[in-house]
């Protein structure tokens, strides 16, 4: 039987021009990672993420074009890749409505960045929900559905984006449940604490929001002009000087062997001129990034290339899963073939047709905001757990049933009138289930 590879999916805002911050933190870290045996990477261009927050047309366009020749320049590889626009899968639309019609209000009132948007609305005295778009609103639902239409298995995400991939988890579940089967994969968050936040030109986090940034293809001119207006302090040549606090030394360490590292710490404490240390600095980072800088110029010159690299990862990933997901999802929401409607419905009391279907897991949220799962065959609740304050512990304790079966641990677990062989019984029918459509889809589309 053939095993699905994890499936890791990286999204690229595309908004401003790529600096050696978004370097240093993302894109090398992220192509780093790729090629590993048993993974499938998926990088998209999250273009109609950009329209929440710019309404500039000829911007937004420069922006995607942009971008998308610097991953290609730092490379990235879109023959080994999965590598698209995000708005040329229009089945990521389609699911967006899908989960809107599934995910709860509440859960999207306490997004980070809706609230943030109420609380500056209440602090200048205004209506909640004054310049509050509904893009802004839903921005949760289309991220969701940027990752649950791959299914993918882990997301490489930033600290504040984690409640993101929690919502997306939550509104999968959801549909999972109400829809009766496991269509959705949950996602889980992976937060890389060690990639360093890189100080820009005047200590600061560098941020397009600061203006102090270093474009990451800047002219060789323009860089080192650059590098050399990076705040340092007074202290003249010959003056040991601290690298805790230096945004020089700190630019130089991200870009710096070890070895590298060593020695500028140490001509840091015999006192090198910042003049000197500013031209080490340019001839390091000059050193990796200009036949990087030449590739994307190369790119930029012919745009159509990029454009026809980006149609042709957004046709592959239709075919070969985009479309195929969504026939699946229509089907299993009732948006289906007339033609095909079954006019007949069995008896529900028909005890056959129970036995028939294998039992289902199912999660689900109450409205005290715990998570809880059953098993049931049919109507007939086998196990019902207590609430949980996170779903990844109650996704834990059924896979946990699945794996190991029903044991004396799991006896508080047993609904009014069940007794534990029912449910040996009901979870040896369902892993004879699963064993089923696993060898349907060995070698099959996952």
């Amino acid at each position: 039987m053939s095993v699905r590879p994890q499936r890791i999916l990286t999204g690229i805002t595309t908004s401003g021009t790529p600096h050696l911050g978004n370097y240093t933190g993302a894109i090398r870290p992220a192509l780093a990672a790729t090629g590993s045996a048993g993974v499938e990477n998926f990088y998209f261009l999250a273009d109609l993420h950009s329209l929440i927050k710019s309404q500039d047309p000829a911007m937004t366009q420069r922006s995607t074009l942009e971008i998308a020749a610097t991953w290609l320049a730092c490379g990235l590889d879109p023959d080994t890749v999965w590598f698209y626009r995000q708005s040329d899968v229009p089945e990521i639309n389609e699911l967006t409505w899908l989960l809107t019609c599934v995910a709860g209000k509440g859960i999207l009132n306490r997004a980070h960045a809706y609230k943030a948007a109420v609380d500056r609305n209440r602090e200048d005295g205004q209506d909640d929900d004054a310049g509050v778009t509904a893009g802004l609103f839903m921005y949760p639902v289309l991220m969701a559905a940027d990752i649950l239409i791959f299914n993918a298995d882990k997301v490489p995400v930033g600290r504040d984006q984690v409640q993101h991939i929690e919502m997306a988890r939550d509104f999968g579940q959801r549909f999972n449940h109400v829809y009766g089967r496991d269509h959705f994969v949950l996602p889980e968050a992976v937060v890389d604490e060690q990639v360093a936040t890189l100080p820009g030109l005047d200590g600061r986090k560098m941020s397009k929001s600061y203006g102090n940034t270093i474009p990451l293809f800047a002219p060789q001119d323009a860089l080192r002009k650059l590098i050399f207006s990076i705040v340092t302090d007074s202290r003249a040549p010959g003056q040991a000087k601290d690298t805790d606090g230096s945004a020089l030394f700190q630019i130089h360490q991200a870009f710096a062997s070890a070895d590298e590292s060593a020695a500028m710490r140490q001509a840091f404490a015999d006192g090198i001129g910042w003049g000197e240390a500013k031209q080490a600095l340019f001839d390091r980072i000059d050193a990796e990034v200009a036949p990087m800088r030449e590739t994307y110029e190369m790119l930029i010159a012919k745009p159509e290339g990029i454009e026809a690299v980006l149609r042709d990862g957004a046709r592959r990933l239709r075919e070969r899963y985009a479309i195929p997901t969504l026939e699946r999802l229509r089907e299993a929401v009732g948006l289906r073939d007339l033609s095909k409607v079954v006019l007949a419905m069995p008896d529900a009391g028909d005890a056959t047709n129970v036995e028939a279907a294998p039992p289902l897991f199912k999660q689900y949220r109450e409205a005290d905001g715990r998570f809880y799962f059953k098993l049931a065959q049919g109507d007939r609740v086998l196990l019902q757990s207590p609430g949980f304050e996170q779903p990844r512990e109650a996704g834990q304790r059924i896979a946990a049933l699945r794996r190991d079966g029903f044991g004396v641990a799991d006896a508080g677990l047993l609904a009014e009138g069940v007794d534990a062989a029912e449910v040996i019984a009901a979870l040896a029918r369902l892993a004879e289930a699963d064993a089923a459509k696993a060898r349907e889809k060995a070698g099959g589309v996952a």
